[in-house]
């Protein structure tokens, strides 16, 4: 007799965008890390990748990453303890996104460190005072 095949249905969740804009940044950022670590005895941890943008001398950078918690990341980065690329530069949150696993936050933030058009479009809020709106 012949064992059925055992299928794994993914887990993956679509992703859900915390901010959409510059301005719902800040209140995003408190809300999103109030709920950040992981839950005992699971493999699910809540994880964010997140885009920063910087307006220097230089021009116009951003900056994509994923971490456990936003507020500090944001803090370390700002405080030149983060990733040496940022080093030097006043960071503002972009855009955020909330994950269930590493494994879906790591392979997102691969997908948006390519995506030069979307880091371009929110890089635009940086100088306008009505920051582009993603849908």
């Amino acid at each position: 007799m012949v064992a059925p095949s055992i299928r794994r249905t993914s887990t993956r969740s679509a992703s859900r965008p915390i901010s959409p804009g510059l301005p719902t940044a800040a209140v995003a950022l408190s809300q999103a890390t109030g709920a950040a670590g992981a839950r005992a005895g699971s493999r699910r941890v809540t994880c964010y990748v997140y885009v920063l943008g910087s307006d220097s001398r230089y021009g116009i950078r951003t900056y994509v990453g994923w971490t456990l918690d936003l507020e500090r990341r944001l803090a370390q980065h700002n405080a030149g303890t983060g990733a040496r690329s940022t080093r030097g530069y006043g960071w503002s949150l972009l855009y955020a996104e909330r994950h269930e696993t590493r494994q879906e936050a790591m392979s997102r933030e691969w997908h948006l460190k390519r995506d030069r058009a979307l880091r371009k479009h929110l890089a635009q809020g940086i100088l306008s005072p009505d920051p582009p709106q993603l849908k």
